[in-house]
């Protein structure tokens, strides 16, 4: 019998180390080659990392939380033959690692509590071998982190992949079959405490927020804008160019109207570098739009949106929406935001208070839609009405300079022919 070392392998993306978020063994489990041992996350990025060798696990190389880097010991295998038995190469790991990249997502947190033994897969195509009774079910990252958002537990969801592994679709099925079991109801006292470590992309956002509200002095203005002619553009336009063109939501007309209000006003389509005390005004639109996925909160970038039509940018905030969701959104595709776009759709409240995106200067904030009472100078007649609420870095952004911001928004809206007038 010997030691077989598996190594952390380059993921890619040019980072040094990654951030343990998941195991899938335990010292004494039996693996088989290519059984996911662990998941890390780089960046914004989830990769599960397959085993390159049958043997019993020894030892893992780390808590979850704990920062492994490229080359380091992941898990220590006991294997058959001689002992000091030399670990493949980082390069060659990565390349097992991309394999199973497309299943994985951003992170969830881990499950607490000793996870039970588990069977290995099975080696021969196409046979399926359920995991043992109790046994933890085998599932990415992405697919735990729907079925906690969609309330199913994933032990009662039988699993068409290898070893019984979940996969999306099996998940699909099973909330389509109408297979979600709702727990009773108890009347005595829940006495239950359940501790989720902040790890991965749960810590990366409350980092950010933290210090986005630490060195960020904000100021916020609301403002009301009447979105009846807007909303009759947008309709006769999905109207007429049904099945041919992108769905138009609101998101794209706004986004053509924060492109029209910056060119009067480039200092809000920014960042601010405090440590070196630079800002650095950008030409070019590279608007975030803030997007709810089951792992949090992610803000994907619509790049050069001032090069976009109206429709080029309605079809692409929904790709990256989708990727962003999905798991499949790229690292270059999370970056580089000069002015972000917050909105909680229909759930949205009559006002909010966005936090700024740092180091941007200006966020837009969408507030729902509603019919209100609008006095015309003679009558209170029903006007389609929606808030916006903006908020801003005041180190660099004067209060006169916010509200033209968002007067010219609030112009553009009401008006939406002039977001098409060009010059």
């Amino acid at each position: 019998m010997g030691v077989f070392e598996i190594r952390l392998p380059d993921v890619g993306e040019g980072v040094a180390e990654a951030e343990l978020i998941e195991w899938h063994v335990k010292p004494g489990d039996v693996v088989r080659e290519d059984d996911i041992l662990a998941a890390v996350m780089t960046d914004k990025v989830a990769v599960e990392v397959p085993s390159s060798a049958d043997g019993t696990v020894l030892e893992l190389g780390g808590e979850i939380g704990a920062m492994i880097p490229v080359g380091g010991v992941l898990v220590r295998l006991e294997v058959e033959g001689a002992g000091n038995a030399a670990a493949p190469a980082p390069e060659a790991e990565a390349e097992q690692a991309a394999e199973t990249a497309p299943e994985t997502g951003p992170e969830t947190q881990p499950e607490t509590g000793p996870e039970p033994a588990r069977e290995p897969a099975a080696k021969k195509p196409g046979r399926r071998m359920p995991p043992p009774e109790g046994a933890r079910p085998l599932a990415a990252p992405s697919v735990r982190a729907r079925a906690r958002a969609e309330g199913v537990n994933l032990r009662q969801v039988p699993g068409s992949g290898p070893a019984g592994r979940i996969s999306h679709e099996d998940l699909d099925n099973w909330i389509a079959s109408g297979g979600i079991k709702q727990g009773g109801v108890t009347r005595g006292r829940n006495t239950g405490v359940e501790e989720i470590r902040v790890v991965g992309m749960r810590r990366k956002i409350a980092e950010k927020m933290a210090q986005a509200k630490r060195q960020i002095p904000h100021i916020t203005i609301v403002e009301e804008v009447e979105m009846g002619a807007l909303e009759d553009l947008r309709a006769a336009l999905n109207k007429k160019h049904e099945g041919s063109r992108p769905k138009l939501t609101l998101l794209p007309f706004l986004l053509r109207a924060i492109v029209e209000a910056v060119r009067e006003q480039p200092g809000l389509n920014a960042r601010f570098d405090d440590e070196d005390g630079v800002i650095h005004r950008h030409g070019g639109v590279h608007a975030g739009i803030a997007t709810q996925t089951g792992q949090g909160l992610t803000v994907p970038v619509v790049h050069h949106a001032e090069a976009g039509s109206l429709w080029d940018n309605a079809a692409e905030i929904q790709r990256l929406a989708e990727a962003a969701r999905d798991g499949s959104i790229k690292r270059e595709e999370l970056s580089g935001g000069t002015i972000t776009i917050t909105s909680l759709g229909p759930l949205g409240a009559i006002a909010t208070t966005p936090i700024v995106n740092y180091p941007e200067v200006a966020i837009v904030g969408v507030n729902k839609m509603q019919i209100r009472p609008v006095w015309d100078g003679q009558q209170f007649r029903p006007r389609k009405m929606m808030n916006l609420s903006c908020s801003f870095d005041h180190r660099v952004v004067d209060g006169w300079d916010a509200a033209v911001f968002v007067q010219k928004l609030k112009s553009l809206l009401e008006t939406p022919a002039m977001l098409f007038v060009e010059g």
